[in-house]
């Protein structure tokens, strides 16, 4: 004889009241905050001790007190301290937002008004005081030769350089370099510039110029080498530090050599991290003015040539542009800082890019 047993979904009991959990309604954070600006507008206006910023200052501080108050009233005190630090969380990332979000729109609306052919394909040869025209042509291909003969010097070398820190450094020398490269982290940019200008311009170039120094690009780009070299060097390590040891002893297990190990395994694993290091590198060096001031002098007129006479960039032409009388001239310098910043930007996302697909390519 055969007993068949059928089995029922059958739903769950019901919880008891005790341990069902209030919540707050969806439009009790807005209104709060509501009344907690709108209590700070009457503090503050009526006192006439402050402006607008003090207003929401003080209404982000009702805010949190107010969100906490009601929501230990209703879901009690666990779920009150949830909500209130994952507002202060959510403040703080507004408040890191707002400088950045200030600075670009700043930038385009006061760099759009000389965003015109004019601009990206005339120098400032010739221009007088008076004169609305004239651009940063020739401060758009100093930045773009200077800056990228100093990543053609210091990437190879920097990586090569976090490569034997991470792989082969060992001992008393490894540490040194360490040591070093964390100097060279803080030097100023001034400093660089002031070393180039005193073994490059004043004892190396009369060699080539008939006994007499002379101001370049290159030079120019002697100097951002030395600013990128250590950002390079220690974002680099960082990233081949983070690249999983059974990676590498996978390799060893099948026979790769070490150096092979590091070519086709290591770098194309810590290659978005480099990649990232060095546009950091890159755009500290395309803003930087000092060096360039000290030892390729700037310019007006179009200078193609890296290796001879003086050479212009976009922060050099900000500087100027920024300090001269010209009624003018405050326009072409918020134009010049806005593309420079465009420019780090199309360079950071083509790297981004490139690193991206050699990675899924693999």
């Amino acid at each position: 004889m055969s007993t068949t047993v059928t089995s029922h979904r059958t739903r769950p009991p019901a919880q008891p009241d005790s341990l069902r959990t209030k919540r707050l309604p969806w439009y009790a954070a807005p209104a709060i905050a509501v009344a907690a600006l709108a209590l700070s507008a009457v503090i503050v206006y009526g006192t006439g001790i402050g402006g607008t910023v003090l207003v929401v200052v003080l209404g982000a501080i009702l805010y949190l007190a107010g969100l906490f108050i009601v929501s230990n009233a209703v879901e009690g005190r666990r779920s009150a301290r949830n909500r209130t630090w994952s507002a202060l969380i959510h403040s703080a990332f507004v408040l890191a937002v707002l400088p950045l979000a200030s600075v670009v729109w700043t930038l385009i609306s006061k760099g759009a008004e000389r965003l015109d052919g004019n601009f990206f394909l005339t120098s400032m040869n010739n221009i007088g005081a008076r004169d609305p025209e004239g651009g940063a042509y020739h401060a758009i291909v100093g930045t773009l030769e200077q800056v990228g003969i100093a990543t053609l010097i210091t990437v190879p070398l920097g990586i090569l350089c976090a490569i034997y820190i991470v792989e082969y450094g060992r001992g008393r020398f490894a540490f040194a370099i360490r040591f070093f490269v964390d100097v060279m982290t803080g030097i100023p940019s001034i400093v660089s510039g002031l070393f180039v200008l005193a073994f490059w311009v004043l004892i190396v170039s009369p060699w080539f110029n008939d006994g007499r120094p002379s101001f370049s690009g290159f030079a120019a780009a002697l100097a951002l080498s030395v600013l990128m070299l250590p950002t390079i060097v220690r974002s680099t390590e960082e990233m081949l530090r983070l690249v999983p040891a059974p990676l590498r002893e996978g390799a060893y297990a099948l026979g790769v050599p070490k150096w092979k190990t590091i070519l086709r395994v290591v770098l194309p694993t810590a290659l978005p991290g480099i990649v990232t290091g060095v546009m950091l590198a890159i755009a500290r060096a395309a803003g930087e003015t000092a060096p360039v001031l000290l030892v390729a002098g700037g310019g007006a007129a179009i200078n193609t040539n890296p290796f001879e006479n003086n050479q212009s960039s976009l922060s050099l032409f900000v500087y100027q542009q920024a300090g001269d009388a010209s009624r003018y001239a405050p326009a072409r310098a918020w134009t010049a800082a806005l593309t420079l910043v465009a420019l780090v930007l199309i360079l950071t996302i083509a790297a981004k890019l490139l690193a991206r697909r050699n990675r899924l390519g693999r």
